[in-house]
């Protein structure tokens, strides 16, 4: 179960094929039900808080080699990881891969993945380049886009990485506000030459 439940009282509920851990009454885990007696199963998100504090015992952790078994843990995560730690050195570019799979609590898995796999063609190596190109990934999947003259989906991954203010900018909705008038503003020119040209020949009389 998550680390942060270490030392505290949960309840289990076994049931045939599986078993569920809840804390109060919030499931915070279910597993398969192991039929070898010893058997141990864990997850890898369950460890991540830790991890992210010791990053030195990730690659050897027996989660990441269930995860890894499991296809969870795919080759594009390890991809990613190999280019992080030659950028950002061992302890940081694992650092970075746990701050991505963080992501995966908030983000399906196959856009991670998806985003994983464009931030690696990009060069991109950060946690946050990966998660702007998952939501990317997700919304090329619910909004299909119209083929464009080149005979190229606009919604298909380009293998780029966009900047988080250039996305935001282009997918800002549109002004329905009406164009500014300087209509005020040319009676209030005209009133005060109207007004200066009176004083003038006052003065002049």
């Amino acid at each position: 179960m998550p680390v942060r439940l270490i030392g505290k009282r949960v309840r289990v509920v076994l049931h045939a094929s599986h078993l569920v851990v809840y804390d109060q009454n919030v499931e915070v885990a279910r597993h398969e039900r192991l039929i070898a007696k010893g058997g141990c199963r864990l997850d890898l998100d369950h460890y991540l808080e830790a991890l992210i504090r010791k990053p030195g015992a990730f690659p050897g952790a027996t989660a990441l080699e269930q995860a890894r078994s499991a296809g969870r843990f795919t080759p594009v995560h390890d991809a990613w990881w190999t280019q992080a730690q030659k950028v950002h050195g061992e302890r940081d570019g694992t650092r970075a891969l746990i701050e991505v799979l963080l992501l995966a609590r908030h983000i399906p898995h196959e856009h991670l993945v998806a985003g994983l796999a464009t931030a690696l063609r990009a060069g991109a190596l950060t946690a946050d380049a990966v998660a702007l190109e998952a939501r990317k990934a997700a919304q090329a999947e619910d909004e299909p886009a119209a083929l464009g003259p080149s005979g190229t989906g606009a919604g298909q991954p380009s293998g780029t990485v966009t900047f988080l203010h250039e996305w935001k900018l282009s997918h800002l909705p549109p002004d329905t506000r009406p164009l500014p008038s300087v209509t005020p503003y040319d009676q209030l020119l005209r009133r005060r030459r109207a007004d200066g040209g009176a004083h003038r020949e006052e003065e002049a009389q």
